[in-house]
């Protein structure tokens, strides 16, 4: 499941990363209809409807790729996300230092790329269900150019499905 996706989920080729099902879940009908990447998709403003329309434990893998600082009700999202996931499946959320400041969350235009590691780490840690969240620095030139950090943590219970 990739929320917050687009015309494009930053997910390698189906030859190099074959899935058993990849959904979308955007704001933008026409945009989610052109992700080759995307098997189906559904249309919801999280920020109006925090609510994942999937049952319970029905996906190995949930990301958000450079959207999460647009989330208004982050915990309630993430506790969505932990219920969507089977037990031991992974949430993977990718952050940068560009925005829409129009669209941010008021605490990320305040804080900087440590503090954004750190926000999105206490996602997983409030919203409960989460092992312990781990990050990783994935800038293609560490401080010399634009950051990219992902944060990561896996849902508590044994994980028993394939990708």
């Amino acid at each position: 499941l990739d929320i917050c996706s687009s015309w494009v989920s930053h997910l390698p080729p189906a030859e190099e990363l074959p899935l058993k099902r990849v959904v979308g879940l955007g704001m933008n009908k026409d945009e989610l209809s052109k992700n080759p990447r995307l098997d189906s998709y559904v249309v919801r403003d999280l920020n109006v409807e925090p609510k994942l329309p999937f049952g319970d434990a029905e996906f190995d893998v949930v990301t958000c790729v450079v959207s999460v600082d647009y989330l208004n009700k982050p915990l309630e999202i993430f506790r969505e996300i932990q219920r969507v996931l089977k037990p031991g499946g992974r949430a993977i959320m990718s952050i940068s230092n560009r925005c829409f400041p129009t669209k941010a969350i008021r605490i990320w235009l305040q804080t900087n790329d440590l503090e954004h590691v750190f926000i999105v780490g206490s996602y997983f840690h409030y919203a409960g269900g989460f092992n312990k969240p781990e990050s990783i620095d994935r800038s293609p030139n560490p401080g010399y150019s634009d950051p990219l950090f992902v944060i990561q943590a896996t849902k508590e219970g044994d994980a028993g499905g394939e990708l």
